[in-house]
């Protein structure tokens, strides 16, 4: 069990920094899972024309001068405001803080599509001469980009890097934070992930292209995982950071203590470009459950992975049916209902929305489920309403993604 370890090497979270569709920080996401509130709207992107996503809205000059924003990259920003963010938000002595002793781990799914896209546009108009290429285009592009804006933001000068992980990437990026603490490369991590996706129409011109592509007269309604007329993803950007401690330094500072990680996963289908394989699914949860010690019948909320595609959402389904079989069953929800798919952010912002239940024992609904499909019948899946559970003291968050990774988180109460 977690707790038998030594506090030295049990990792918790004392702080948190997000930008959702439809809320700027912990309290404002959580109230919109609450009252059902989605961040979906209408959106048009330069070839592919009208379409729906979930786009955020935070004050981009909250942390950045105008000088920043233009030179730097939407991810690099959506990850400076989360990372200060969670820095106020965990209460550090920041300006007297080792900053030699501070790791960014920041999970993506992809990135530098927005700007080779943007940069191929802009020189388009001058017959293609790559003298108008912008120098900038670098350092936008480079893997390391979103973590590094965060170092050179906060002047951190421990290791940086981000964890290419498709939609794994967000609870990747929080296990490799964990990882380096207990293994003494930092003193405190800021970990989690952040996605640039409406951005580029790549994307969205690819998932069309798959036939996977949410549509919907209705915006709001577009994202509809475990529903029988679910049709496809809508894309969205977000990211989430987390300030992770060892428990004797965040005791030793008097913190708040918003949940201990308590066991994680990360596996792979090896099967498929893009469909998902339950049996490693259910591997992978399982294999969380052994590190953290517990059985599934202690597992309280299951927060899915579940996108809104017809064969991904099944296979979830069929995977936790493995997992928690015929014995007691959690409560289920899904967030990206709310929100759309914020891919290398998913992960991260899914568990910033759970983590309060924690206090007030209460599972947030999945929306959108009118008509739910018979194959993603889950006795404990919470629909419509928020449920109130005589008990929240572990929470299971799945987080999948193409080129089958699969990640596993479990945090705990404290």
């Amino acid at each position: 069990m977690i707790a038998t370890l030594p506090d030295s090497s049990r990792i918790v979270i004392t702080g948190i920094g997000l930008t959702a569709p439809n809320g700027n920080s912990p309290n404002e996401f959580r109230e919109a899972l609450l009252t059902g509130k989605s961040g979906v709207s209408a959106y048009e992107i330069r070839y592919v024309g009208a379409t729906l996503a979930g786009v955020c809205k935070f004050d981009e000059l909250r942390h950045q001068s105008k000088k920043e924003v233009r030179r730097g990259t939407r991810a690099g920003g959506v990850g400076i405001y989360c990372a200060r963010e969670a820095i106020q938000h965990c209460g550090l002595d920041w300006p007297n803080i080792d900053k030699a002793r501070v790791g960014i781990y920041v999970g993506v799914t992809e990135h530098g599509n927005v700007e080779t896209e943007n940069e191929i546009y802009e020189i388009k108009g001058y017959d293609y001469d790559t003298r108008y290429w912008s120098h900038h285009h670098n350092p936008r592009t480079v893997a390391n980009n979103p973590a590094g804006e965060i170092s050179l933001s906060l002047g951190v000068t421990g290791p940086h890097y981000t964890i290419g992980a498709a939609c794994a990437a967000g609870n990747a990026g929080i296990i490799q934070g964990a990882q380096m603490l207990r293994l003494g490369e930092c003193d405190v991590a800021l970990a989690g992930g952040v996605s640039e996706s409406v951005r580029t129409f790549g994307i969205f011109a690819s998932f069309a292209s798959q036939g996977a592509l949410a549509t919907h007269e209705d915006p709001t309604k577009a994202s509809r995982p475990f529903d029988v007329a679910r049709n496809g993803i809508v894309v969205s950007e977000g990211g989430c950071l987390y300030v992770l401690e060892r428990l004797s330094d965040a005791k030793a500072r008097g913190a708040e203590i918003y949940g201990e990680i308590a066991g994680y996963a990360l596996n792979s289908d090896a099967s498929d470009f893009v469909l998902p394989n339950p049996e490693r699914q259910a591997q992978c949860m399982q294999l969380a459950l052994q590190r953290a010690g517990l059985e599934p019948g202690q597992i309280d909320i299951v927060s899915t992975h579940a996108t809104g595609t017809s064969s991904g959402d099944v296979q979830e389904c069929v995977a936790l049916r493995r997992v928690f079989g015929d014995g007691p069953q959690p409560a289920i929800n899904n967030s990206k209902s709310f929100i759309g798919h914020t891919m290398g952010a998913s992960g991260a912002l899914e568990l910033a929305g759970n983590l309060p239940a924690f206090r007030d024992r209460v599972c947030h609904a999945t929306i959108n489920v009118d008509e739910l499909d018979a194959e993603c019948a889950l006795e404990g899946l919470v629909t419509r309403d928020p449920r109130e559970l005589p008990r929240v003291d572990y929470i299971l968050n799945n987080s999948f993604g193409m080129l089958g990774i699969n990640s596993v988180l479990i945090v705990k109460r404290l």
